[in-house]
């Protein structure tokens, strides 16, 4: 559904409603394909001996410096269940990776490129940002067979601002199934408000409550095409399960705050910049 920047009223109201809307074709094949052969060069150079694992299970137990680092790099995390009983990779380095981030949009022109893009600021504009920024990007490889779950959060908890302005931006690189890991939510969610939050402190990362228990059965599958895009309201509850498939679900997802009359919270788990360089709606 949709149209390519501006929200229509119908498209807005069906986001305030539901807390997440898709746009089809956002993005074309070009600047897919430009940023899928840009990772795969940013792979084929990366060394994997300086990598970390990633999980939204274990988050506090694998937090380390390369993963606060990577607020300002463009750092490779691997999937949990990349490695064997050995230590050692089960598959090719490229079939291993979870994610890639958190700061392509600042540092590789590629994905600052699109991610600053006209048709991006006329989308925030449409949501009433006045003074928005991008704080992290990730690309997430969803690999087959091991990508992992991604447990039911929301965006505020991890950038937080005051008062809350995160909307998570998540484009299909692949299309996007039941099968392969799309994204699931509940809709509507979004009204109840912020459950918990993540604060980094002197012994690094944890949640000052502990997560509800969700019904599955509330929860609906967003299945898309290769180009839509997700918009995603930052108090919607939503996940992704393992990708249990031979399909690879790749998608490249990133984060806009504002600055206009809102506070960046100094217990962020990112806190290089507190007033971040403005991406301008024009």
């Amino acid at each position: 559904m949709g149209i390519i920047g501006n929200l229509s009223p119908e498209q807005l109201q069906f986001f305030n409603s539901q807390g997440f809307i898709v746009i089809e074709s956002f993005a074309s094949p070009e600047e897919m394909d430009a940023m899928r052969k840009r990772m795969e060069q940013l792979l084929d150079e990366f060394d994997c001996s300086t990598a970390s694992i990633f999980s939204t299970r274990n988050q506090q137990q694998l937090t380390d410096n390369y993963f606060y680092e990577s607020a300002e790099n463009i750092s490779f995390f691997f999937e949990e269940k990349a490695f064997g009983a050995d230590g050692n990779l089960k598959q090719p380095k490229k079939l291993s990776i979870n994610k890639a981030g958190h700061a392509l949009h600042e540092i590789d022109p590629v994905f600052k490129k699109f991610s600053c893009s006209e048709k991006l600021s006329s989308l925030l504009f449409s949501l009433d940002y006045k003074r928005p920024v991008i704080i992290q990007s990730m690309y997430i490889f969803k690999q087959p067979g091991i990508g992992g779950e991604v447990v039911p959060h929301q965006d505020n908890s991890f950038l937080f601002t005051e008062p809350p302005t995160c909307t998570g931006l998540w484009l299909a690189l692949e299309d996007a199934t039941t099968i392969n890991g799309c994204l699931w939510a509940i809709p509507g969610s979004q009204k109840n408000g912020l459950v918990r939050r993540m604060i980094r402190g002197e012994q690094g990362v944890s949640f000052d409550r502990p997560s509800p228990t969700y019904n599955q059965k509330d929860f609906v599958p967003i299945e898309v095409k290769a180009g839509s895009l997700v918009v995603i309201h930052g108090d919607l509850i939503h996940q992704s399960f393992e990708n249990q498939s031979l399909q690879s679900r790749h998608a490249y997802s990133w984060h806009v705050v504002d600055t206009d009359g809102c506070k960046w919270a100094p217990d962020n788990w990112i806190r290089r910049k507190v007033e971040p360089e403005p991406l301008y709606v024009s």
